[in-house]
């Protein structure tokens, strides 16, 4: 019994150095994680805070907005009258919200909405508004179109289309609500859980986007589908 117990102890120290070494790299692994998380963010909000609305965006083929954001739409409205693009989806739009519901909100032209607006009820999130505009510029063969969503929304935005619309050129048009370029976001909890959440997706959809997955088949939307 005695040299049982012996060689049981002796077992167990020989373990130990095994244990700590592990404990020690799973604790230097997770601070390493932690810090370039925290690099990354702050690197992720400067590109996001120095991101500003164009004042003169450049001529475009069309307009595409993804709502869930503030003043998007209304943004995106006023570049299609302005003669920026020659036809505007809305991707995302709640399947209650029809488009005279969407002129009214925006003010927008009756004939305008009636000849060069369509509307998406499809899309749920980011991915499914990259999939759905990706449909309906190969529809329009647009080679150039001006993304419309927040600034803080961009990133992600333009990551997870340009895995759907292929060579079409990508115009970001950020729209911004809240100042972030003079740092006072960062005193205001509401602006830093949205940025933080943001970033951790935008982290999410690289990671993603590493993964591998069969292959996207982009389809053809009708007017009238997007309707």
């Amino acid at each position: 019994m005695k040299g049982q117990e012996a060689t049981t102890h002796a077992a167990a120290r020989s373990r130990l150095p095994c244990v700590l070494r592990y404990a020690r790299t799973t604790v230097l692994c997770a601070v390493a994680a932690v810090g370039i998380f925290a690099v990354g963010f702050a690197l992720f909000a400067d590109h996001v805070s120095r991101l500003v609305t164009p004042s003169e965006p450049s001529q475009a083929d069309a307009i595409i907005v993804l709502t869930g954001g503030q003043s998007r739409v209304d943004a995106a409205v006023d570049l299609l009258r302005s003669g920026k693009g020659k036809r505007l989806l809305i991707s995302g739009v709640n399947p209650i919200a029809d488009r005279d519901d969407l002129r009214a909100a925006t003010g927008g032209d009756p004939n305008l909405f009636a000849c060069c607006v369509d509307i998406d009820h499809a899309a749920l999130d980011t991915i499914g508004n990259a999939e759905e505009s990706a449909k309906w510029v190969t529809s329009h063969a647009y080679g150039k179109v001006i993304v419309v969503t927040n600034n803080y929304h961009m990133p992600r935005s333009l990551l997870e289309m340009r895995r759907f619309i292929g060579s079409v050129e990508l115009m970001p048009y950020p729209v911004v609500n809240t100042r972030l370029d003079d740092g006072s976001w960062m005193t205001r909890p509401d602006a830093v859980r949205v940025m933080f959440t943001e970033y951790a997706k935008f982290v999410a959809a690289i990671f993603r986007g590493m993964l591998p997955s069969a292959p996207h088949h982009v389809g053809v939307m009708s007017a009238a589908a997007a309707d």
